[in-house]
């Protein structure tokens, strides 16, 4: 391959590649945003529009991310850069009168939310924002979280839904299809055993679907948490042990949280942990993403009222720390229960302790750059209702879960509901010849508004590959350029979707351009001075025809320049020589009219081209060394 050709290839792939890392960007940005890891979003967000890869939505995007960091001062900045954006969706103009009264600007703030009223925005006043609470407000703006269902509840409780390796474990009190059945005297309902279940629409779950081995007694067990290599399963049970019941100075028996181990295919070696005690409940255990935490909820003395959150280190000998308060921030004077850490490391956990909508409410949690937890979000509906809603769960990539209530309109006295957010929508496709059917890489893909405006731009992949986000219920349109090609435009619309759908496919076959017959055009080379690299007075009346050619005659032409040398004096001197009359050659066409961009490469090659034998093996003439020292002239394109 020739050494001009791989450097053309080599850019070629690179650019394709930092498109392609630019997507991946994009995506990990969004990623962490679902999970609840704004800190850390907002750092990919802004590293989006340093580079000015989908601004408008990275601005926008941030603006949020600093919101929900109870950060108004930042979050009203890029509110502002939002909502002057062209075609941004109307909910930015609540955003941002939201995040003015963050900052106590309530003059601007009316100004923009009578502006949102007037496009046709609709307000909801929910019961946890009375607090004045800008974050919550911006937060529950939209319906963030849609429930789907679940087809394993049963006519009792059932909650605490954990999946894994594709198994949801749950805990209920359903206890049919045994001959003995212990009944909890507090609601006369079964105690509760560990089941599982392949998929939300198992409806056969009988005592067939328990787990297997010892964890579930005659008392109550679960809710599970379970370990990445799925080997340790750590687990709420009452304070039962190797067949006896313990019980506190009052005669009451409390939770406690216990191990087990998978030994093949059965959950045995039942440990307590270290840090129960008779005396008040631990349960509700979780493990954070890396597992050298474990949370859970207790009513043990020195917390702040009723239950609360904490944690324990997980050491690497195996042995557990001393509990920890995660504090006030999350735990108040009533009570926290079910913590739950997603991959991201954000807790969610249930309280009615803080504002809500009713008992039990599901809340988030924001943390700082240093994991300090620095504010709760309230998750809305429909997650939360007037009744309990408790028990959360996050599938990894933060788009589906599950969580329980007692809400009206179940089956049983606690369910179980299944839950999807909303995905980011992109657009994607592939660029293709319309002759050959080979992907286009290279080839720029812009999207626009319904006004002609640029919303993003950005290049197709090594594979013809573009991809690109976009809003939901908005009009577009693509238009696809690529040299040498017809410009294609298409209208995208992403109206009236399915709220499952993720992407819209859009594949574009690009025509090439109609030739126009042009008369071949000879340039003529000029020639140098030996050891010299300045344009003699013979070579410009060339040099002055191809710039009349290129400016007057064929204004699209673009070409190259080849520069050489004889065979006298070091390869390294010639090829410096030869690269100075390449430069000669380029500054002469330049200041003379030509756009610099129509010289493709302007490039000195020693004495790698002679054009006759004069080598330096044989004698030659002057003349025949002349004939090597010249700059040449190729055509690339008349169009």
């Amino acid at each position: 391959m020739k050494l001009k050709n791989y450097i053309i290839i080599s850019i070629g792939m690179f650019i394709g590649l930092l498109t392609y890392s630019q997507n991946g960007t994009l995506k990990r940005a969004d990623n962490l945003f679902n999970k609840f890891s704004f800190v850390n979003a907002a750092e990919v967000y802004h590293e989006l529009i340093d580079k000015n890869y989908n601004a408008d939505y990275a601005t926008r995007k941030l603006a949020d991310s600093y919101a929900f960091m109870r950060n108004p001062d930042s979050a009203v900045v890029y509110y502002k850069k939002a909502v002057e954006q062209p075609n941004v969706p109307i909910a930015y103009y609540y955003n941002y009168a939201q995040a003015l009264r963050g900052v106590k600007n309530y003059k601007d703030s009316r100004v923009w939310m009578k502006r949102f009223k007037e496009v046709g925005g609709n307000i909801k006043q929910e019961k946890f924002t009375k607090d004045s609470d800008f974050l919550n407000a911006i937060f529950n703006a939209k319906q963030k979280y849609f429930l789907t269902d679940v087809k394993f509840n049963s006519k009792y409780s059932d909650f605490g839904a954990f999946q894994h390796n594709g198994i949801i474990y749950f805990a209920s009190s359903r206890d049919e299809g045994v001959s003995t059945k212990h009944l909890y005297g507090w609601n006369q309902e079964p105690f509760l055993d560990i089941y599982m279940a392949l998929n939300n629409t198992d409806s056969l779950i009988n005592h067939k679907s328990k787990l297997k081995g010892d964890v579930n007694s005659v008392y109550h067990d679960g809710p599970v948490t379970i370990s990445k290599d799925g080997k340790t399963m750590y687990f709420s049970r009452n304070d039962f042990l190797k067949n006896k019941l313990g019980k506190d100075k009052l005669g009451s028996t409390n939770l406690k949280i216990y191990k087990a181990i998978l030994v093949d295919d059965a959950w045995t070696n039942i440990e307590e942990m270290p840090f129960n005690g008779s005396d008040f409940s631990n349960g509700h255990p979780a493990l954070n993403p890396d597992e050298t935490k474990l949370y859970f909820a207790s009513d043990r003395m020195g917390g702040y009222g009723g239950s609360d959150i904490y944690y324990v280190d997980i050491n690497q000998d195996g042995t557990y720390g001393k509990p920890k308060n995660i504090g006030a921030v999350v735990n108040t004077n009533k009570n926290e229960k079910f913590p739950f850490i997603n991959s991201e490391g954000a807790l969610f956990f249930a309280s009615d302790g803080h504002p809500g909508l009713g008992l039990l409410d599901i809340f988030g949690t924001v943390s700082d750059k240093k994991n300090t937890i620095v504010s709760v979000i309230n998750l809305g509906v429909p997650v939360n209702s007037s009744k309990d809603d408790f028990a959360f769960f996050m599938s990894v990539d933060g788009l589906s879960g599950y969580f329980a209530s007692n809400r009206s309109g179940g089956v049983g006295s606690d369910d179980i509901y299944a839950f999807d957010r909303v995905p980011q929508l992109i657009i994607e496709g592939i660029v293709t010849d319309a002759e050959t059917n080979q992907p286009l890489p290279n080839t720029v893909v812009t999207l626009l508004n319904t006004n002609g405006d640029e919303i993003a731009r950005e290049e197709t992949d090594e594979n013809g590959e573009y991809i690109m986000n976009i809003e939901r219920d908005t009009d577009y349109t693509v238009s696809v350029t690529r040299i040498d090609f017809e410009k294609t435009t298409l209208p995208v619309s992403s109206k009236n979707l399915e709220r499952s759908v993720k992407s819209i496919k859009t594949d574009i076959v690009l025509n090439h351009k109609q030739k126009e017959h042009i008369q071949k055009t000879e340039f003529y080379p000029i020639y140098f001075d030996f050891n010299k690299a300045v344009i003699r007075e013979d070579g410009t009346s060339e040099l002055d025809r191809i710039v009349n050619l290129m400016v007057n005659k064929y204004p699209k032409m673009t070409i190259k320049i080849s520069s050489h040398t004889d065979s006298r004096g070091t390869t390294e001197y010639n090829n410096e020589l030869s690269q100075a009359r390449a430069v000669a050659t380029y500054n002469y066409l330049v200041n003379h009219g030509v756009k610099p961009e129509r010289i493709i490469e302007y490039k000195g090659y020693g004495e790698q081209q002679l054009v006759n034998n004069c080598d330096g093996t044989i004698n030659c003439t002057e003349a025949q060394h002349q004939l090597n020292r010249r700059t040449d002239f190729i055509v690339i394109a008349m169009e």
